[in-house]
């Protein structure tokens, strides 16, 4: 028995990705007719349902703004309290280990999401706007059209076979990779690593890991809201909490230093957990048995030969590019994809020819992926680095905040005459990341280093304080090329800085380097250094 129906937009995959997509169109063209094809039944359990928990500004962005959610992050998810870091590979207490964090909340929200709760609400909420959702459907094979006319999706719900048509396709079917796989778009990368999560249905306390003065360095003293992270060579742990009461606990780890097989079952996690973090194992253990789920990932990172279409398709979330648990760039990339996404849509609703902004917004999308795979590419051996992996984080931040998070937030991504005005110093900032991955990894090895143990409060860094502060300034074009611009010489000053101290250790640091080797630190305030 077939059925058939036509829709503007069809969306194969009802998670974060096609639901804040569908959502966005709606808000955005709600002259467009969209449905939402989700194999998984509704409601989704809370708690052990999906990871990509931690949201970064430019997701919460996208999600309280662009999206209109602040009430419901505010009324059902957690505001998180910064990204946390603590350096304590073996150590039995944090009290004997640096930290990197914030002391005070940052004044841009970010969030902790409960991804069941989130997609059961998105889910009704796109509904309510006039997404038709369509839950327990599953997608069995679909044809792309060759000229103007519509595409055909064939899918099954209660066992009954229909065929879908549509004018766009969109793929956001997570790791399935409905498009990707048919087109053969498939693309992997330098970037080895694994991962292993779970979810535990009880609070983990890491506030009560340690009392005193530690306890009190934070107003208020609640870093359990933070996505914290315990750092070792070669991996990092992560605790995320979640608003229905469990936590998540994730293990990200290089796959030559920290093989799959050591951690893929949750014994083995708790063993490792033994070895390399006995306090978290001390917290683990007795909550064996409110254990939700465990999963793990071999080889996670990937990229995609393509991720939009002239022929009226296009690919969203993990089902195109993926790269990296750290820094929880997931909802970066959705926010990046659906914009663009819409935006050909609305030229399409025109009658505006949007080939050119194809190629160009693919051009785009695929620098950011590019730039900020360096952040990780052989990085993992210095994740137990002190010393040198606090100044990473901030010199990752602060290219971050500094220029990619500008076009999000003052919604100037698809500005491309703005991208050619810039396009001398967005180079320049590209080639002296690229040149300080490089450093950073060669001046910290894989050592855990040697410092005095120490809270680095970001809080207190003035410049670092004022990029988090900036992002919710309102600018026109004039004012946001001077900022990038700006920003720009920021960086520089912070590199040659950087490298000052990399020389001063490593005499050889700037083998190869010719753009960090050409910057003179001069005699200026030390960034670096708290107020």
């Amino acid at each position: 028995m077939t059925q058939a129906d036509r829709s503007d937009v069809l969306i194969m995959g009802g998670g974060l990705a096609g639901l804040t997509l569908a959502i966005q169109l709606r808000r955005e063209l709600p002259m467009l007719s969209v449905r939402v094809l989700e194999r998984n039944r509704h409601p989704v359990p809370e708690a052990a349902f999906k990871i990509g928990e931690s949201t970064v500004e430019i997701g919460a962005h996208y999600l309280d703004t662009v999206l209109g959610l602040k009430d419901h992050l505010e009324a059902r998810q957690l505001r998180k309290f910064g990204f946390r870091f603590f350096f304590n590979e073996g150590s039995q207490t944090l009290d004997n280990c640096t930290e990197l964090g914030v002391s005070r909340v940052f004044p841009t929200p970010t969030w902790q999401l409960d991804r069941g709760i989130l997609e059961n609400f998105l889910a009704e909420h796109a509904s309510a706007l006039g997404v038709e959702f369509s839950d327990g459907a599953s997608v069995r094979d679909f044809d792309i059209a060759a000229d103007d006319g519509d595409h055909a999706v064939r899918y099954a719900r209660d066992g009954v076979e229909r065929i879908a048509h549509t004018r766009w396709l969109i793929d956001a079917s997570g790791r399935i990779g409905l498009i990707k796989r048919k087109l053969g778009l498939e693309e992997t990368n330098a970037h080895d690593a694994n991962a292993i999560w779970f979810r535990i249905s009880a609070r983990i306390a890491i506030d009560d890991w340690h009392g005193g003065d530690w306890a009190r360095r934070c107003d208020p003293p609640e870093r359990w809201r933070s996505t914290n992270h315990l750092c070792g060579p070669g991996y990092w742990a992560w605790l995320i909490p979640l608003s229905s009461g469990s936590h998540s606990v994730g293990i990200v780890a290089d796959a030559k230093l920290h093989p799959l097989e050591s951690i893929n079952s949750f014994d083995k996690a708790l063993a490792w957990f033994a070895r390399h973090q006995p306090q978290l194992h001390r917290a683990l253990e007795p909550q064996r048995n409110q254990l939700q789920d465990f999963a793990f990932q071999r080889h996670f990172s990937n990229g995609c030969k393509q991720v939009f279409s002239a022929q009226r398709w296009a690919i969203s979330g993990i089902a195109g590019v993926f790269l990296d648990p750290f820094y929880s760039p997931g909802t970066d990339y959705i926010a990046f994809a659906n914009t663009y996404i819409a935006d050909l849509i609305a030229r399409d609703a025109r009658g505006e020819a949007f080939a050119r902004q194809v190629r160009q917004y693919e051009s785009l999308y695929f620098s950011f992926y590019r730039n900020m795979l360096t952040l990780y590419e052989g990085q993992y051996p210095m994740f137990g680095h002190a010393q040198w992996m606090p100044i990473k984080v901030l010199w990752d931040y602060a290219w971050y905040w500094g220029v990619l998070c500008q076009f999000f937030f003052q919604r100037r991504l698809t500005d491309l005459a703005l991208f050619a005005r810039l396009a001398e110093p967005l180079a320049a900032c590209n080639e002296i990341n690229h040149e300080m991955q490089l450093l950073l990894r060669r001046v910290a090895g894989s050592d855990v280093g040697a410092t005095a143990a120490q809270m680095i409060d970001q809080y207190q860094l003035p410049w670092f304080a004022e990029l988090n502060r900036g992002l919710c300034d309102q600018l026109d074009s004039a004012q946001l090329q001077q900022r990038i611009e700006d920003h720009a010489q920021l960086l520089k000053r912070l590199a040659a800085q950087i490298v000052r101290q990399a020389r001063a250790q490593h005499a050889n640091a700037l083998h190869d380097l010719p753009v960090l080797a050409a910057l003179d630190a001069g005699a200026e305030a030390d960034l670096l250094r708290a107020a």
